[in-house]
């Protein structure tokens, strides 16, 4: 049965030439948590676990640049332009000094560098299922510049559904673990009705492109080593991304944060990647024993 989300609040800046919107939730004079969602997710698929949060803190999550109700920029996407995002939202929002970083998969790539870069601003960092996108050697770099050519040249359209109900069919046979209210529920955090009554997805079809830089672990790895807060990295037990090789991985990309002042690993074994929506409740559980056993700290 899916959770009823909680009441949130809007909030949009002119920022860095875009519009920018940020979904709140809670009391704001509480510690304050920022949630990174995942790649074209948004904020408003993460009520049901900012509802297991809010007894304790101040919840804000931005619509990263190009999905939910924040602008589309005109080129593509690019890791350095979140962290630029994160740090001008922060200071739109008029954020404490240090608050707790939460990210699920490619929000936990960004804001675990964006802790990295930033490390005096950090209380803490969790990690949902995160650091995932795999090395790139730089061989592969002449067919990643022909093939962001090709479409840049020819970009997709927007895709459209007849109505959220379609569009519900679809997150479902991707996502089967929903229910049919869950993927109602996604389905109108995911799209919105134009004019016509058709329902557009929010997230902008250039995330499809693939970006014409490539991973460097190594440089992520150079990143993370300079995190000081206390980490914790929940991993799912079903993700898509649970496979021997990426497990073996993992352990190399943890241990990168070595100057972390704790690093905790914990796993939801009956959760997917989208543990937000497989276990949210339990999901937000580890965050908040986590947050509890950090609290002492400065």
């Amino acid at each position: 049965m899916m959770i009823r989300p909680p009441d949130s609040q809007s909030r949009f800046f002119e920022l860095r030439g875009l519009r920018h919107h940020v979904r709140c939730w809670g009391d704001p004079a509480r510690p304050w948590l920022l949630l990174g969602t995942g790649w074209l997710d948004c904020s408003a698929s993460f009520g049901p676990l900012v509802a297991g949060l809010l007894e304790d803190h101040y919840v804000v999550s931005p619509d990263w640049r190009g999905t939910g109700l924040s602008g589309w920029p005109a080129d593509g996407y690019w890791f350095p332009n979140y962290l630029a995002d994160v740090d001008a939202l922060l200071t739109a929002l008029g954020a404490p000094e240090h608050l707790h970083f939460v990210g699920h998969s490619m929000g936990a790539q960004v804001l675990s560098l964006y802790a990295g870069a930033q490390p005096e601003k950090a209380r803490s960092l969790v990690l949902l299922d995160g650091l995932l996108l795999p090395d790139s050697p730089a061989s592969k770099a002449p067919k990643q510049y022909r093939r962001w050519l090709q479409q840049v040249a020819k970009p997709r359209p927007p895709k459209r559904y007849a109505n959220f109900e379609t569009l519900a069919q679809r997150v479902k046979a991707q996502h089967p673990q929903l229910d049919d209210a869950w993927a109602l529920f996604v389905a109108h955090s995911w799209g919105a009705a134009d004019d016509d009554g058709q329902i557009r997805l929010l997230a902008d079809p250039k995330h499809l492109h693939n970006m014409p830089t490539l991973h460097r672990l190594a440089e992520s790895e150079a990143v993370w080593a300079e995190v000081t807060a206390p980490v914790l990295f929940i991993e799912a037990g079903r993700s898509v991304f649970h496979s021997a090789g990426e497990q073996s991985e993992r352990p190399r990309r943890y241990a990168a944060f070595s100057k972390a002042a704790k690093c905790e690993v914990q796993t939801l074994p009956e959760a997917g990647h989208m543990l937000h929506w497989d276990a949210p409740e339990a999901t937000a559980g580890l965050i908040r024993a986590f947050l509890k056993s950090i609290a002492d700290r400065p």
